[in-house]
């Protein structure tokens, strides 16, 4: 039996470009009509390689496979690349948005990704396998998601903070 901390995100078969997806929340709508209600519904979808690529799509439709392939094409759009430094991140570094914020430490091999349920994929789906999340703030998922898409857009590695400042550390 896998713990908690073993299973990977519910994700999809992965695509011909070498990206898996992740769900992260379906979302119903109704809009009161005439003849009674209309449901509409929009998905969080997170796309990754688990290497070091990973995006954020939010997609809207009448039936919820359309709007989960569409949050798919949104998410692969978005894509980017995340600095790693081996299993774990190269530094502390905090995301915001919103009234959300989420902060993200580089942890020691053997940790495991230690975040919630919203988190969690993204992380995976990006090739972290070792770090310790904390949110603060709102824990709406789609803030959330877009906080952690943030802390993980201002990670630097040392040769980029090398290169940006013209100097050379041995």
């Amino acid at each position: 039996m896998t713990s908690f901390r073993d299973r990977r995100p519910s994700a999809r078969d992965e695509s011909p470009g070498g990206f898996a997806d992740s769900v992260i929340k379906i979302d119903r709508f109704a809009k009161v009509v005439k003849g009674g209600r209309r449901f509409s519904f929009g998905a969080l979808v997170v796309v990754g390689d688990r290497s070091t690529h990973v995006g954020l799509g939010y997609g809207k439709a009448n039936e919820v496979p359309q709007a989960v392939d569409k949050g798919i094409a949104t998410a692969h759009k978005n894509i980017f690349t995340v600095n790693l430094k081996g299993s774990t991140i190269p530094h502390l570094v905090r995301g915001k948005c919103g009234a959300s914020e989420v902060v993200l430490l580089p942890a020691s091999e053997g940790t495991g990704v230690i975040a919630g349920k919203c988190l969690r994929p993204l992380l995976l789906l990006a090739g972290i396998r070792d770090v310790l999340t904390k949110a603060y703030g709102s824990t709406s998922p789609v803030n959330l998601l877009k906080a952690g898409v943030d802390a993980l857009q201002q990670l630097r590695t040392m040769q980029t903070i090398q290169a940006l400042r013209g100097v050379n550390v041995e």
